[in-house]
């Protein structure tokens, strides 16, 4: 109901209601406008104005949308990790999928720096890839910053862009800058057909149900963590063979 433009159409008075309705949902879609307006300290004038910028009649509707997006929250149902893991595992133990894997750790090997992108949680897997492959012999370094000046040229160098969705704008945005300086993309995404997928160099898809809570994305990450650790493990046996 309250996104984030509604929300900055509100004056102070209205901004009362929000901050109240807010804290006590329960509680008002039970309530009388005259209940409500006494509690926030408004007029029900105020109220009435409130209601409209939700695209609402009157008070009565507004507490119909309001006890709605209440039951659509709790009735959300959240998957075991049982059953996620089971469902990418039955899709990836394929020849397909490990010669995949094989062919990107074969280029990540020749690479002369491995750089890690990602913003949120695909951020912090991110972060964590970029230790996990140095831990193991290949030097890599986790760019944070969208905004980090790239003067250099990349030529030898590989991005792994890890996005779920494959559609980030800044992920995007920071693949396009660091393509500009001819480093090679390996994007790790749970769609093979989304933007980022398409425009990378080589792209690692793993094919989960996508889950989210309220505007959370929430679908797993443990495929993620298993193709980072993998495609690790391989570089390293490619590069100790080779020396």
């Amino acid at each position: 109901m309250f996104t984030n433009e509604v929300i900055a159409t509100f004056n102070d008075l209205e901004m009362l209601i929000y901050k109240y309705v807010m804290q006590h949902k329960e509680k008002v879609i039970y309530m009388r406008i005259r209940d409500l307006a006494d509690e926030a300290h408004v007029s029900t004038s105020t109220i009435m104005r409130f209601c409209r910028k939700l695209d609402c009649e009157g008070f009565s509707e507004f507490k119909v949308k309001l006890k709605l997006s209440m039951d659509e929250k709790s009735d959300t149902l959240i998957k075991s990790g049982q059953h996620v893991v089971a469902e990418f595992l039955e899709r990836t133990q394929n020849e397909h999928f490990t010669t995949k894997l094989d062919d990107a750790a074969d280029t990540i090997s020749k690479a002369n720096h491995v750089y890690f992108i990602g913003i949120g949680s695909s951020g912090t897997l991110a972060e964590y890839g970029a230790r996990y492959f140095s831990s193991l012999g290949t030097f890599s370094t986790y760019l944070k910053d969208w905004y980090t000046p790239i003067h250099a040229n990349l030529n030898n160098s590989i991005t792994i862009a890890l996005s779920a969705s494959g559609e980030n704008h800044f992920t995007l945005s920071h693949i396009h800058m660091l393509k500009d300086k001819n480093s090679k993309i390996l994007s790790i995404t749970n769609n093979g057909q989304s933007t980022i997928a398409k425009i990378s160099d080589k792209n690692i898809s793993y094919y989960v149900s996508e889950e989210f809570y309220e505007t959370s994305n929430i679908t797993t990450q443990i495929p993620v963590v298993y193709i980072l650790e993998e495609l690790a493990r391989r570089v390293y046996e490619k590069n100790r063979k080779s020396h």
